[in-house]
């Protein structure tokens, strides 16, 4: 909590802190210092009462949390309603495992004295001015946050009891060098092998599959072919850009524009600058000093760039005898380009001072402003006309598109002759298959919505894109269930023919391994690959052919290890010739395997703690009927 406090205080405080506090607060399950609660609880562990109150709070604060992190990328997810349900059911889970947290560790008698959460306070640098404690800053910052002295000092006490419970838990775990030696061992060890891929694809050709085995099939595994809900709509589109393209414009209003605009068409004027520079040090009499005596050599005839070869500080432009580039006015820093626009042309400036230090700066060309001709900007000022006249066709109609759909709910129809427009219709699609053209969160969001499927009534004017807008309506909306045998029968037949193929390719790698077991190391027809030094995460062979190789007993002196691997079409037969030992293992390995392996430890330590503490509660989760 003081953590987050701390870290929000360096910015807008009343804004950041009170962010970064309700989460902690919503977190922490302290619910009962918000007020009281007579609705539904979202649930009940062991008697007490996790509110639906705060369920809400804490999703909303983890909703924003996700985001912050995800941007744009959010709203698409967000418009899915089972991945919102699966983020709101894993914030309950944690609230829960907070209130069992707290429970235990009442029952183990843990406690906070007045003296340690005082103490906390004024250790808190938030509540600090000049490392010291400051009342007023404290009183000042629970005003923002709008706690009472009393309320905060009370959920400081729930969360400072808890951590200890926690650090009890997770900072107790330690991981022994043997333990990470033993895991860089693992990790390390390569094995000689000899391989040999048994295709199915051969085989496709050969096998068969009946009606029945594909009816047996699907009866037998309905829960595969479930389909999701779909929807199909029908729609009228506004779209600014396309009505650009039906905009029409004569040469005569095209160079009254021109002319109209002709500094919109004027190039910048451009100056190639040198400078000697002078870098900023602690000591910046000295550096102006430097920087006045080569003013003094210039002004004594000495050659500018001779001058920036040996006395410029910027070695880069001091080997171009201080020549920079080509620069627009303001571009540079105000107060070198101030100077610099300023000179005449071979004029050489006073001694300028920027944030850097100090430059002697000197103009070597000046490129003066154009004017684009006509005929190169006719193009773009014929777009920018019909741009302009479409948008102000566009916003008159998309006013009609808003009123008309909205006083005619139940019909599209009326709406479409109201903006000189079409209904439209799209296929049946999901929430995973949004036409591309539409595929905007708030239309994937409004199409499933129960405005639109329950009511049967218009969508809302929806932003596709800016100028861009649609208004929808349901055609067709199919609820998710099975779908039928004849439409994925083509599937499921070749999901069999490729397990008989499969079938076939597994008898002849068993064959293959018999006669490698037998001792016969020339196969009929067929030829093992050689790979030394198979590493465990090798990508350059089928991953089930890496993972079998390590799965598969050492050989005994002498000998070798022999199985199978299935794969995705076909089999393979994999023969272990050695067993190397991992090298390289250092002290900085096993350091870093310790680091990496004692935050799991203590995350399976939670873990473990709370399916404890879960299968030893009685909880419930009531159901508002």
């Amino acid at each position: 909590m003081l953590e987050k406090i701390r870290e929000g205080s360096q910015g807008v405080v009343a804004k950041t802190i009170l962010v970064l506090v309700i989460l902690s607060f919503a977190f922490a399950g302290v619910s009962s210092y918000l007020g009281s609660n007579t609705g539904v609880p979202a649930a009940i562990v062991n008697g007490e009462e996790v509110s639906a109150s705060e369920l809400e709070n804490a999703f909303q604060n983890e909703r924003s949390r996700i985001e912050q992190q995800l941007g744009d990328m959010f709203n698409t997810l967000a418009a899915d309603d089972n991945y919102m349900n699966g983020i709101k059911q894993g914030v309950l889970d944690r609230l829960v495992a907070d209130k069992l947290i707290d429970q235990a560790a009442a029952k183990l008698g843990l406690r906070v004295s007045d003296d340690q959460i005082k103490k906390a306070i004024i250790e808190e640098p938030a509540f600090q001015t000049d490392g010291k404690f400051d009342n007023e800053r404290y009183l000042a910052v629970l005003r923002q946050l709008g706690y009472q002295t009393t309320s905060f000092r009370n959920m400081m006490r729930v969360d400072m009891t808890r951590r200890q419970l926690l650090n009890a838990i997770v900072g107790s775990e330690f991981v022994l060098d043997g333990e990470a030696k033993q895991l860089a061992q693992v990790q390390g060890q390569t094995r000689d092998i000899r391989y040999l891929v048994v295709d199915s694809t051969p085989y496709l050709s050969s096998v068969s599959v009946s009606d029945e085995e594909a009816k047996t099939y699907y009866d037998a595994n309905l829960a595969q072919f479930m389909s999701p809900e779909q929807v199909s709509v029908e729609y009228v589109e506004l779209n600014a850009a396309e009505m650009a393209k039906n905009s029409q414009t004569t040469d005569e209003e095209v160079k009254a524009y021109y002319d109209e605009h002709k500094s919109q068409y004027q190039t910048a004027e451009k100056r190639l600058a040198a400078h000697i520079f002078v870098a900023a040090t602690d000591d910046e009499s000295a550096d102006k000093a430097k920087a006045d005596a080569i003013v003094a050599k210039l002004n004594q005839g000495e050659d500018y760039a001779e001058v920036a070869k040996t006395d410029s500080d910027d070695q880069l432009s001091a080997e171009q005898g201080g020549q920079l580039d080509w620069f627009e006015q303001g571009v540079m820093d105000p107060a070198f380009d101030e100077a610099l626009f300023a000179l005449q042309q071979d004029q050489v400036s006073p001694v300028v001072k920027t944030e850097f230090g100090y430059h002697i700066i000197k103009l070597l060309d000046v490129q003066a402003s154009q004017a684009t001709a006509f005929d190169d900007v006719k193009a773009k000022i014929v777009a920018q006309l019909q741009e302009n006249e479409a948008l102000d066709v566009f916003y008159g109609l998309q006013s009609k598109l808003a009123d008309t759909s909205y006083e005619i709910p139940d019909t599209l129809i009326d709406t479409a002759q109201a903006v000189d427009a079409k209904v439209q219709t799209t296929a049946l699609f999901s929430r995973d298959n949004v036409p591309a053209k539409f595929n905007n969160p708030e239309f994937i969001k409004a199409a499933f919505s129960d405005q639109v499927l329950a009511s049967g009534m218009n969508s809302d004017v929806i932003e596709l894109a800016p100028n861009h807008v649609v208004v929808i309506r349901v055609k067709q909306h199919n609820m998710a269930g099975t779908q039928p045998f004849a439409d994925v029968k083509t599937a499921i037949v070749a999901r069999l023919k490729q397990d008989k193929a499969n079938e076939t390719a597994r008898e002849n790698a068993a064959e293959f391994m018999a006669q490698l077991k037998a001792g016969n190391d020339t196969l009929t027809g067929a030829t093992l690959t050689s790979l030394p030094g198979l590493g465990r995460f090798n990508q350059d062979i089928d991953q089930a052919i890496t993972n079998k190789a390590f799965k598969i007993a050492a050989p005994a002196e002498n000998s070798v290890s022999i199985d199978t691997a299935a794969l995705a079409t076909g089999y393979a037969v994999i023969v272990v010739d050695k067993v190397n030992e991992a090298q390289g293992i250092n002290d900085n390995l096993i350091n870093t395997l310790k680091q990496r392996l004692a935050p799991q430890n203590s995350e399976a330590d939670y873990r473990a703690v709370i399916a404890t503490l879960k299968a030893d509660a009685e909880i419930e989760y009531p159901v508002v009927e």
